[in-house]
């Protein structure tokens, strides 16, 4: 089981360092490691299991913030219809984007981020992605939404970028142009 200790922290060289593409099949390890980002994702979420082993809730952890420089993330949110999207990616890529872009008006957030970061954080509103599941079926999806953001925001967890790389520390709440808040 992942715990919070797993979690490598703000300024770990691995956060910085493009992840390596991973080969299939995935070896048995490579895919109960896989099964182990989406269940700490799970039980973060669920408030008796997080408060029993001091767990910070997420949506979304990459294999770089355990230390594992491996192109693997897994995502567990809801859609903007409420339909949960519960799933491991490996190899991920986005093959198109909207021009429209979005972020969340709160901010974001990061598990290896003991500290808040304001600002806006511009994100692509819309995302069509291609992946390989754990037992390497490739699929194609889109994302719009929350989902949108925090595929992106763990993608770049895979190419050595944290989410406030993203923000204009000049003026962390300007207007981002041709972008629309998303409320959290």
């Amino acid at each position: 089981m992942i715990l919070m200790h797993d979690i490598i922290r703000d300024g770990h060289p691995t956060l910085r360092a493009v992840a390596k593409e991973m080969t299939f099949p995935l070896t048995i390890e490579e895919k109960k490691f896989g099964e182990d980002l989406l269940q700490f994702l799970i039980n973060s979420q669920d408030p008796e299991i997080a408060d029993k082993h001091g767990l910070r809730s997420g949506i979304g952890i990459a294999a770089p913030q355990v230390n594992v420089s491996k192109r693997m993330f897994a995502l567990h949110l809801p859609d903007p219809k409420g339909k949960q999207i519960s799933m491991v990616v490996v190899n991920p890529k986005i093959v198109s984007h909207s021009v429209e872009g979005s972020y969340v008006s709160v901010g974001e957030g990061c598990l290896s981020v003991d500290r808040d970061v304001p600002g806006y954080v511009p994100r692509h509103a819309r995302i069509t992605v291609k992946f390989f599941t754990l037992d390497g079926e490739e699929k194609k999806m889109r994302l719009k939404g929350l989902p949108a953001i925090a595929f992106q925001h763990e993608l770049d967890h895979l190419n050595g970028i944290m989410f406030y790389d993203h923000i204009n520390m000049a003026n962390p709440f300007a207007e981002i142009p041709n972008a629309s808040p998303l409320e959290d």
